[in-house]
């Protein structure tokens, strides 16, 4: 693979896997970045539903992320709420325990 591979591809990022080693901060003079799960902001699933509040999870398939929530950023004390595995590279999370807590916030992590 040489430095034309990425020719006139501008908007391009090169991600890499966690666990992975020796990745420079370029690939073909296009800047590269860590992998990581991401929650999908858009679609029915986001946001509150009735009686739970959930999202999506996207990232490489068969890969678990777990998600943490806790009840106060400025102490925060995280406690797993779900464990997922995507499945095609998506999993739907939903936290049908949200309503008994006046502020729920949500982390993810990769075990």
């Amino acid at each position: 693979m040489g430095p034309a591979v990425f020719d006139g591809a501008d908007s391009v990022t090169a991600y890499y896997p966690p666990g992975t080693t020796d990745w420079d901060p370029t690939l073909g003079g296009r800047p590269t970045a860590l992998w990581l799960p991401q929650v999908v902001t858009r679609g029915a699933s986001f946001g509150v539903q009735t009686n739970e509040s959930g999202f999506d999870l996207s990232w490489a398939s068969d890969r678990v992320i777990v998600v943490d929530a806790c009840t106060n950023l400025a102490e925060p004390v995280w406690s797993p709420v779900s464990t997922n595995t995507l499945a095609g590279g998506l999993s739907s999370f939903s936290d049908p325990q949200w309503a008994d807590y006046p502020v729920r916030f949500y982390r993810l992590s990769a075990p």
